[in-house]
């Protein structure tokens, strides 16, 4: 009898792990929606423009850019909280999700949902961006005007 036990307990590490990878991985795509896609982006605009000023043109593949690698990887994320889902064995994904704003005061009211792994992950990015761009623009990047 103790040999099941022992494998239940060794997938149940291994599971575990898997699990913590696939949030690490989230994590690292979700921050790099704020950071590598638009600055990667910007770079490859820079490198199509010949002068200091360029046209349009650039400035249209940046954006193009920046809006379509955002959406593949919202699109990877979901699919790798689908996949967080299914390792963990978590029914936490219902079929139709309507976030609160895009509810009626006068629907009936379900159960508290908790949290899933995806949101937790975009907050948390979020908040870790914010904080990055508070600490650069108030201590770093220094005042915009002359010493006096």
């Amino acid at each position: 009898m103790a040999q099941p036990q022992r494998r239940h307990g060794s997938a149940t590490a291994t599971a575990g792990m898997a699990a913590t990878f696939v949030v690490a991985v989230m994590m690292l795509g979700a921050v790099s929606m704020w950071t590598v896609i638009p600055f990667g982006w910007i770079w490859v605009g820079s490198m199509l423009s010949s002068s200091q000023q360029p046209s349009g043109g650039p400035y249209m593949v940046v954006f193009v850019g920046i809006v379509c690698s955002i959406i593949a990887m919202a699109w990877v994320l979901s699919r790798l909280n689908r996949l967080y889902a299914r390792i963990t064995g978590s029914t936490s994904l219902p079929g139709r999700y309507l976030p609160a704003w895009r509810k009626s005061l006068s629907d009936e009211r379900e159960g508290p949902h908790g949290m899933s792994v995806l949101e937790a992950v975009i907050l948390a990015s979020v908040l870790l961006a914010g904080a990055a761009m508070a600490i650069w623009f108030f201590i770093a990047a220094g005042s915009p005007l002359p010493n006096q």
